[in-house]
């Protein structure tokens, strides 16, 4: 029998450890190659949590897709045996007629998901951490389907059961370039060459490397992500504070529930500037960093005004229009693409993972990705 693999994955992060996964699942011959470690923390799979949620107030369209991801992580958590996935409210703060809480609403409205509108009031009397300065103009919206995800234990997990069923994952192999040739694809890296029948490039804020023009839209943004300790931490535990976006003056902010020692996760949500190459990135988090954060957090969440526990640097690889590109390259046939994710994709791995498996076994899939068209932007 053959060593050549049906398919290989460059870029073993969230998207590309679900597609070795979901591919090995059913029976195909899977070889992984990962320039750094499974897990490392230079892309954009890391970070301790992600926040999950179903009324999508980026696009209707993500819904199903989202849906399918819970499903997908239960699954993995019950193979695995590790909890992976944790229930939490997840609260929309912003204008009534804004892009965030508007979205919630409409994506509720067409896929009748539950959510309850929340005044200012109501928000304060259920969560007393929030504070709103005054004359705000925001209202809220509150989904109880959502929760958080431990995404460093998700990507080892996904790993792990694609290794159990029979997947290859190399490490420390860093990828050169690739080929179609008649027979298949070609992988040069910088110990040889791989061939297999097909290809998926997962390869996150180095996917523009490695897709020529296909990838020229792509940029890369560099994120910081805090975590404050609060003098009183009681009002940020997870039965009485919720994971929030919010969409103020300042940018929009998002956090999480203290859930260690280190206190509650927060970070602004884009607002800086946009890269083209992920070496441009700066690793180190600066007071500069902090200063729009602690901005916010004076004005929305003055307890967690506190010492700062903990700070992390990770990357969000952008499309133009902030939404994904899941899709085959354009003259390359047997090669499927997921990229630029925009800093809100990790909590759809397990379904991306399905369709990159569709996508290199049978050049289609059934899931709805019209709006991740990889020629939308020419």
């Amino acid at each position: 029998m053959s060593d050549r693999p049906d398919v290989i994955v460059i870029g073993l992060g969230g998207m590309g450890t679900a597609a070795a996964w979901q591919l090995a699942r059913r029976g195909a011959k899977v070889l992984g190659l990962e320039q750094f470690r499974i897990g490392h923390d230079r892309g954009s799979s890391h970070g301790h949590t992600r926040i999950i949620r179903q009324a999508y107030y980026e696009h209707p369209d993500y819904v199903p897709l989202v849906r399918r991801a819970y499903e997908g992580w239960y699954d993995l958590e019950q193979r695995q045996g590790v909890h992976l996935l944790t229930s939490c409210p997840c609260l929309t703060l912003g204008p009534a007629q804004g892009e965030l809480v508007s979205g919630v609403r409409r994506s509720a409205a067409e896929h009748s998901l539950p959510v309850e509108d929340l005044s200012l009031d109501d928000v304060t009397r259920r969560h007393p951490a929030f504070a709103f300065p005054r004359g705000c103009d925001m209202v809220g919206v509150v989904e109880h389907t959502a929760g958080f995800l431990y995404v460093d234990r998700c990507v080892s997990a996904m790993a792990d059961e694609a290794r159990r069923l029979g997947a290859t994952l190399l490490e420390n192999e860093p990828v050169e370039g690739w080929e179609e040739t008649p027979s298949g694809v070609v992988v040069r890296t910088a110990s040889g060459r791989h061939e297999s029948a097909k290809l998926i490039v997962t390869a996150g804020p180095w996917a523009a490397r490695l897709l020529g023009t296909f990838g020229a839209t792509l940029r890369v943004m560099r994120q910081v992500v805090f975590w404050l300790s609060a003098a009183d931490p009681s009002p940020f535990r997870r039965d009485r504070f919720p994971a929030f976006i919010a969409d103020t003056p300042g940018g929009c902010f998002y956090g999480l529930p203290a859930l260690d020692g280190r206190g509650v996760k927060i970070a602004r949500h884009y607002g800086a500037p946009e890269l083209d190459r992920v070496e441009q990135i700066d690793r180190t988090a600066t007071p500069d960093d902090e200063a729009p954060v602690r901005a916010f957090v004076r004005s929305y969440l003055p307890g967690a005004d506190g010492p700062l526990g903990a700070a992390s640097v990770c990357i969000y690889t952008l499309t133009p229009d902030r939404h994904f590109v899941i899709d085959r390259a354009p003259g390359a046939e047997r090669v499927a693409v997921a990229a630029g994710f925009s800093g809100h994709g990790f909590k759809f791995a397990p379904a991306v993972g399905e369709v990159l498996a569709d996508l290199a076994e049978h050049g289609r899939t059934a899931w709805p990705i019209s709006l991740f068209s990889g020629g939308r932007f020419g």
